[in-house]
């Protein structure tokens, strides 16, 4: 087996397509729109990898194809593809690369040491905001930053068994980004920061002191998703961030939701049109407005200025969530 990242080149090259989708290859993925073959379906595209390696179908189900292949950098996609070069020795370590999975692509906190894997790998614990500045491991091998995908391939594929068998190692790669999950988790279990549940809908309010400092900011930097997935249950998430004029708002599908899972129930996106209208409709902040925003892979809706920034909401997180529920119910009651 050998790894070759995705480029027009490979169009028509047999392959593959390891976590990422591409065409004319076969799939392993939890991607949208993959055809993974069934028996080795799983949640993350690591688990699939882990699957494939242990199937006795194995030559079967790859069609001999040794040429592996992914069009993007995150810690799923580099964990399955190791697993898929590395065979049937990948599957010693199976809990804690899921686990790593489970927490670079859905911010799921299965393990303390799966949260740092992910971290070390992809820079946060989240797949998709907040990473600007690439991968951790990949700057510390190359002693600059990288910012081609291919290259940090080639980086980091050599030192992911390194990393799993002794994570200790690689602590200045992930401690600072630790150390944010660890607090806002102690903020839930201390109930500085809370969650409520509201007939499938989970209302997250989060401590102020989580943004103060070398905290998150809640205009620059995403929710605390790790410690939101691990104690939120709803379908849909209302984070509200209190501040002084107000809060912050932004409303999340699960974090999980953008990708095609075999256990974790498949959530629907929401008509939200009709809670936006009402929402603005009672909002006194007029320099903000409630709308669509999808530039996260699980984002919804925020409350957001003229510039796309954040901005305070005069709401109360009752009287937003008491908006969703009454809209909801005029939606439902309007279908025939």
């Amino acid at each position: 087996m050998r790894f070759e990242f995705y480029s027009d080149a490979l169009e028509n090259v047999p392959k593959l397509s390891v976590d990422g989708t591409v065409d004319n290859a076969i799939h392993f993925s939890h991607w949208e729109g993959n055809a993974t073959p069934t028996e080795v379906k799983a949640d993350t595209s690591t688990e699939i990898a882990l699957n494939l390696v242990a199937s006795p179908n194995r030559a079967a189900l790859t069609n001999g194809i040794e040429l592996v292949t992914n069009n993007h950098f995150d810690t799923d996609g580099v964990l399955s593809v190791w697993t898929v070069l590395t065979g049937e020795r990948a599957l010693a370590h199976r809990s804690l690369l899921i686990a790593a999975a489970e927490a670079g692509d859905f911010s799921e906190h299965s393990s303390d040491d799966g949260v740092r894997v992910s971290i070390a790998i992809q820079g946060s614990d989240q797949a998709s905001p907040n990473n600007d500045d690439g991968s951790p491991l990949a700057r510390f091998l190359a002693g600059e930053e990288v910012n081609d995908d291919a290259r940090a391939y080639e980086l980091v594929l050599p030192e992911v068994e390194r990393l799993l068998t002794n994570i200790n190692a690689y602590e200045h790669l992930w401690r600072e980004g630790w150390n944010s999950v660890a607090a806002a988790i102690e903020s839930f279990e201390r109930g500085k920061s809370t969650v409520t549940e509201h007939s499938g809908i989970s209302v997250i309010t989060l401590a102020p002191e989580l943004f103060d400092g070398a905290g998150f900011r809640p205009t620059k930097h995403s929710a605390p998703y790790t410690a939101i997935s691990k104690f939120a249950r709803g379908e849909l998430f209302l984070i509200a961030i209190p501040s002084s004029g107000g809060w912050f708002y932004r409303l999340d599908y699960p974090y999980y939701s953008w990708a095609e899972t075999v256990v974790r129930p498949r959530i629907k996106r929401r008509d939200l049109s009709t809670a936006l209208q009402l929402l603005n409709s009672k909002e006194s902040n007029r320099d903000g407005r409630w709308q669509p925003d999808d530039r996260e892979m699980t984002s919804a809706v925020k409350f957001l200025d003229a510039s796309g920034t954040l901005t305070a909401s005069r709401l109360e997180p009752d009287e937003v969530v008491s908006v969703l529920q009454t809209s909801e119910s005029l939606v439902a009651s309007s279908v025939p």
